[in-house]
């Protein structure tokens, strides 16, 4: 290999990739609504939703720490690109540009349960929102969270704001709006 081939393979970085979908019903309380969030969370993703807990104390939101308030499922390959697919069909493929941070990930809200296609309202249930966070990655990542000689990602391998919505306008075919 010359050195001319050396400096063109560093150089050339594969794209980002989806890492996680994390979907959050955040409740604020304990008890028969919390079950009823985390029933919803299993019909849409077909898995298991973990209980989140308050970190805090607060006697005007009546929190106490570890207090469960909210649930959340996270999805990986091929269980989030599914995922992922039928939530920007229910937004009619459409995500406001701010939906993007600078690391490249993406975040968004669900404003209602039922537009998920085979979920109809139940009075017994109510209606439910819940926010969508999108984790994205390039190859070479697992470095940052490895046991035995962590190191960090360098500036030049991070995922751009850019990068994410090119991938999100050729994949899911998504407009972003400004």
């Amino acid at each position: 290999m010359s050195e001319g081939d050396k400096n063109s393979s560093v150089k050339t970085s594969m794209g980002p990739k989806i890492e996680k979908v994390t979907i959050n019903i955040g409740v604020g309380e304990a008890g028969e609504r919390l079950n009823k969030a985390e029933s919803v969370l299993k019909n849409i993703t077909g898995h298991k939703p973990i209980q989140t807990l308050a970190k805090i104390t607060s006697k005007e939101w009546g929190l106490r720490k570890r207090m469960p308030i909210g649930c959340k499922v996270t999805l990986r390959k091929k269980d989030a690109n599914s995922f992922l697919t039928e939530a920007l069909k229910t937004r009619e493929n459409r995500i406001a540009n701010y939906a993007f941070d600078n690391e490249g990930n993406l975040s968004f809200g669900m404003p209602d349960h039922t537009l998920f296609k085979n979920q109809r309202y139940d009075p017994n249930i109510g209606i439910f929102g819940m926010d969508v966070c999108v984790t994205m990655e390039k190859p070479g990542y697992p470095i940052k969270r490895r046991r035995i000689k962590r190191k960090k990602i360098p500036h030049r391998h991070k995922v751009t704001k850019e990068e994410t919505t090119r991938f999100f306008s050729e994949k899911f075919n998504v407009e972003v709006i400004e």
